[in-house]
Parts: structure tokens; sequence; C-alpha cells
């Protein structure tokens, strides 16, 4: 949610105002400009879901992974499956880029959640943010389904069955293939369905999850610090 300004006041308030006024507004609307929480038009903006950042349409930039501390914790309900901390990522993250940093979060449950509009995915162990990337989804008549799926297969070197194509780091979701593996992350890219991750997110994502597990897909659900991972049970749609 942005900060209100100037342009909020005197959109509420149409008023003519003395010159000295407007020069006072003037005034205040430089400063606040300086200081307020705003972002550049030409750029994506930062939107924060499922603890990470909005995809970037910018253009990929390298696979390596990003080295990203996490925010400053501030007391919140405890729980596996409410959010404890979410990793400090600064401006939108770009397709091909990801962050990854297990420092919090050493044991517990993992939950992987993916948004659909923001074209991001999230890796959460023991409430913790561990990892944030862009990703490829479906689209069209392929679209990648809403829900809690379970993690119902791994394979580290699947092959399709049906695209003839590789599939590497493969967690299967559904019963008709719908999986979140490897891929090419670009800009302009989609997939049959699935959902798309660098492929070396997605070697550290197979490391840190097991059968059973949870992927949570929405089409732009935000949550922050103190909110629950919505777990449901698996197969339920929403």
């Amino acid at each position: 949610m942005r900060k209100s300004g100037p342009f909020d006041f005197l959109s509420r308030n149409p008023l003519v105002l003395p010159v000295a006024g407007v020069i006072a507004v003037l005034g205040g609307l430089l400063f606040w400009q300086a200081g307020g929480d705003l972002v550049d038009i030409a750029s994506a903006k930062p939107r924060h879901r499922f603890g990470s950042i909005e995809a970037s349409a910018a253009a990929p930039s390298s696979a390596a992974p990003a080295i990203a501390s996490s925010a400053p914790l501030k007391p919140v309900p405890d729980g596996p499956f409410v959010v404890r901390s979410i990793l400090k990522i600064d401006g939108p993250i770009k397709y091909g880029q990801f962050y990854w940093d297990e420092s919090k979060g050493p044991s517990g449950p993992t939950v992987i959640t993916v948004d659909l509009a923001a074209r991001t995915l999230s890796v959460f162990r023991d409430g913790h943010e561990i990892g944030a990337t862009a990703i490829l989804k479906g689209y069209g008549d392929k679209p990648t389904p809403l829900g809690v799926f379970p993690i119902m297969e791994k394979d580290a070197d699947h092959v399709s069955n049906i695209y003839d194509a590789p599939m590497p780091y493969m967690l299967r979701m559904t019963n008709d293939g719908v999986s979140i593996h490897g891929a090419n992350v670009r800009k302009g890219y989609a997939t049959n369905g699935c959902v798309g991750v660098p492929e070396e997110f997605a070697r550290r994502l197979f490391a840190v999850t097991k059968v059973g597990d949870r992927i949570i897909v929405t089409d732009g659900k935000r949550i922050g610090v103190g909110d629950p991972i919505m777990v449901a049970d698996p197969g339920s749609k929403s």
C-alpha cells in the first residue's frame, strides 16, 4: 500500500488556493518527493507478496544468486505457518535472478508459495523466507492452476513424456503433470501450465523439499510478517 501524499489531499479538496498556499503546497510536494517512498515510473513497482518482490519486466540478469539479508524481525505470532521473517530484497526481481539465504529457518516445515499475478515464488521454512525468484507460468488454454497442492513426486532428471522436454529438479503438483521445475526464465517465455524457475534455484529448492510439502498457488494474494501462510488440505482449490 503506498503512502498518501499531497496529491491525495488536493484530489479530495479541490479548492482554489491563494498564491502563498500554492507555493507552500509545491514546497511540500518537493519535500515529500525527496523523502517519500516513491518508485521511478520507468521501473516496475516493488510489490510485496509472500515476502518478496514482483517480477520485473526488465531484461534477464545473470542466474547467479543474489545474497539477501533477512528483514528485521518484530514480535509476531509463533508457529511454522506464520510469516516470521522475509528476505530483504531491494527492487524488482529480474527474470533469471533469484535470492537465497538459509541463515534463518534452519529447520522446520517447508512451504512454497507462488503468486501468478506478481510472477514470483517464495520458499518458507519454519515461517522464514529462505528463497525467492521470478517465474514463468502457463497462459491461454494451459494456465497454471490455483490451489494448495502437495508435492507428489520428485525427480531431478525428469523428461516430459508429453513434450519430450527436460524438466530438471521436477516437483510434481498434479496428476496431469503440472510441476515446478528448472527452466530458462526469460521475458516473453511461458510454460504449458508448469511453474518454471531458474535451474540453480530449482536445484536448491529440490534439496530442501520432500514429498508431501505444500505448494500454494494464488493470483495476487499478498502476506507479510505476522500473517498466516495459507495451508489448507492438499487438493483444495482457492
